[in-house]
């Protein structure tokens, strides 16, 4: 096995982990989580929120120590937050000991992507390095997927179910001590604040308002369907299991920009992601409709994650995990606003009002265009 293999499976490992199981379980075991600790959905929403302000933090703080003590120590690092922050959900008696251990398992995830990025820009060739950074970021799915059958198998278990990936988080520390190069590209270049030209802030309009829509599932999506078709443990699970299977599909992100170009991706799966929401989360849903539409949330999710992953590399080629740090951090400031406004307007109007709300916010991220200064594909010979 090449080294830069091993590096894309150890990155999915490490994605798999902190996004799968430490950011995004949580929505999924939202409902029992509810009924033990007595939170209403405001109350979720914050707590929701606060892990998506831990990755903002830990984003900012990742790509400045990638670029100082290089991608190895700052991969474990993440896989050890994740770890510390799961046991902490598992063994959480309040909810503000709760909110806590999810904003650090949250912040593991910020840690995680900026040092995979210089891993990349070090380990591979530059022809493989999209497709490359865009498979690790479909880790997000793996986790997922796997999640769902783990709430399947342990029912209403929580705490048990946050035990056993916290031990999963330990593992991956070892993975990342013997996989992810010590030294990257990234180090070798001075830091201070990227040049935030007009390609920059599309980037950052685009990823905040399609961060913001995100939360409708990933923070919501275990509680919508309990609203709307009455599902309880193993029908979350089922969604959970769809979301994360059709996303794997996303590790294609790079490859379908090269040859269609990254506007068009952009759009594309801008558009299954918001019929996805309102598939998922609609009172005219029926359970085959939510199994779809948690399908193209995911599948879309993933792409258009790795499609601003791309954005924000080519936009800043020289600064690897600065570039990924600006488009992921700007995604979880959306998802850190999101969450708790969706928990308002599901108390203040209805379920109904607020998936059509935030499935509207991510087709206006369309609006924002990448442009000329990111490649786009070729014309064909005649």
């Amino acid at each position: 096995m090449s080294p830069s293999v091993y590096l894309g499976a150890a990155g999915f490992g490490l994605i798999a982990v902190c996004y799968g199981f430490a950011r995004f379980a949580f929505g999924l075991f939202l409902p029992q989580i509810d009924t033990d600790l007595a939170l209403t959905s405001t109350l979720s929403g914050f707590i929701s929120g606060g892990a998506f302000l831990g990755y903002c933090l830990a984003i900012i703080l990742s790509a400045y120590l990638t670029e100082r003590i290089g991608a190895r120590a700052v991969a474990i690092g993440a896989a050890l937050v994740a770890a510390v922050g799961m046991a902490g959900i598992a063994m959480a008696p309040s909810p503000l000991l709760l909110a806590s251990a999810v904003m650090l398992a949250g912040s593991s995830t910020g840690l995680a992507s900026p040092p995979m990025a210089a891993a990349v820009a070090t380990a591979v060739r530059r022809d493989r390095q999209s497709a490359t950074n865009t498979i690790i970021n479909a880790g997000t799915s793996a986790g997922v997927v796997l999640s769902g059958p783990v709430a399947l198998l342990m029912g209403g278990q929580w705490r048990l179910a946050f035990a056993c990936f916290a031990v999963t988080a330990f593992v991956m520390a070892v993975v990342a001590a013997l996989s992810v190069p010590g030294g990257t590209k990234a180090t070798q270049v001075s830091g201070g604040l990227p040049p935030f030209n007009s390609v920059i802030m599309r980037l950052i309009a685009a990823a905040f308002l399609m961060g913001a829509s995100s939360t409708a599932i990933w923070s919501f999506g275990g509680k919508l369907v309990a609203l709307q078709l009455g599902w309880g443990n193993t029908g979350a699970g089922l969604l959970w299991v769809a979301i994360g299977t059709s996303g794997i599909a996303g590790a294609g992100a790079g490859t379908l920009v090269a040859r269609f170009g990254l506007d068009r991706v952009h759009w594309l799966f801008l558009g299954a992601l918001a019929a996805g929401i309102l598939l998922v989360g609609t009172s005219a849903t029926t359970p085959l409709l939510a199994i779809v539409g948690g399908m193209l949330f995911g599948a879309a999710y993933i792409m258009v994650t790795g499609a601003y992953l791309v954005w924000g590399v080519t936009a800043l080629p020289d600064r690897p995990a600065t570039g990924l740090m600006i488009g992921f951090l700007t995604i979880a400031i959306g998802q850190t606003a999101g969450a708790p406004l969706f928990g308002f307007l599901m108390d203040r109007l209805s379920p109904d009002y607020a998936v059509l709300g935030f499935a509207c916010l991510a087709l206006t991220a369309g609006l924002a265009r990448a442009g000329s200064a990111i490649p786009q594909p070729a014309p064909k010979a005649i």
